[in-house]
């Protein structure tokens, strides 16, 4: 055997011993980690929202509706009861929030707007922590626990254009008829199951964009199908365009320019109704005309 052999038997003995300690870490140390709900949480989710559900009357409990001048400058308020009727359901909007220049980065999340103008929007998120920060590369090793945030839409999406700064679009869902009031108790169902039930967020497996993609699933199943994309959700629009998920504005660029409402939303004079102001920069639907 020459040199060059020794040097890959060297090589491959590393490997498989650096294998060898990674499953034994992960077997002895990760795996019998259990998720909690009874910790001391950070003050952006320290509630579970859950609901109570009479026919198609929803009540929310614990629904979060902070405002955000800056992450750090902001005003917290989490309201302890929220009515809503599921067949007064208008609309479901699909977001993309961009936070990070590379495009497959990003963060997305359904919002549910109601005829008496109420907008909650559902975000698939990590539950931290008190003073814990998030990093992807933990959340592959069971270090937060999956969170469903339930938050009035000027809190979640305001939090993103203006105490963040980030570059948001905002896309009519399409939906089967009847499926939009499926998929909003689709996200119920789940919202009260972690409730007492609580599950590990898992930066490529169980995240923002993996949750949405399993209820929608769930509530028509094969709807979205197995997609690269599903795992990079800055890359989500285009895949929603070709498979009809969302609206057609003209086009998949005329569509995205669209759907920009980052820019429009930092001339809110912070008086009008922040979601009524996203809205009038949008093209009207064509379900609003039926």
């Amino acid at each position: 055997m020459d040199w060059l052999g020794y040097i890959l038997m060297a090589v491959g003995g590393l490997v498989a011993l650096v294998a060898l300690r990674l499953f034994y870490v992960w077997y002895t140390r990760i795996r019998p980690l259990q998720p909690s709900l009874d910790l001391e949480w950070a003050a952006d989710c320290e509630h579970l929202t859950t609901a109570t559900v009479e026919g198609s009357k929803i009540t929310f409990h614990m629904v979060r509706d902070f405002t955000w001048r800056t992450t750090r400058d902001r005003d917290e308020n989490w309201v302890e009861n929220v009515e809503v009727d599921a067949d007064d359901l208008k609309h479901v909007w699909f977001m993309v929030d961009h936070f990070h220049s590379l495009k497959g980065l990003a963060h997305t999340y359904l919002t549910f707007e109601f005829g008496d103008g109420t907008c909650l929007s559902f975000s698939f998120e990590t539950r931290r922590e008190k003073n814990e920060r998030y990093h992807p590369w933990d959340g592959m090793w069971r270090a937060y626990e999956l969170y469903l945030l339930v938050g009035f839409e000027r809190d979640v999406t305001g939090l993103r254009t203006h105490g963040r700064g980030n570059k948001d679009y905002m896309f009519r869902a399409i939906t089967p008829p009847g499926k939009d009031k499926e998929l909003l108790f689709g996200m119920i169902k789940k919202l009260n199951d972690l409730a007492v039930n609580p599950e590990w967020y898992h930066s490529l497996l169980t995240t923002c964009n993996t949750s949405i993609v399993q209820i929608v699933n769930k509530v028509t199943p094969g709807r979205i199908p197995f997609l690269w994309r599903n795992f990079l959700p800055g890359y989500t629009p285009k895949a929603a365009f070709r498979l009809k998920l969302i609206e057609d504005w003209g086009g998949f660029e005329t569509t995205l320019e669209k759907a920009r409402i980052d820019r429009r939303a930092q001339e809110w004079d912070g008086k009008e109704d922040y979601s009524a102001m996203l809205r009038s920069f949008l093209p009207p639907s064509t379900k609003d005309d039926a």
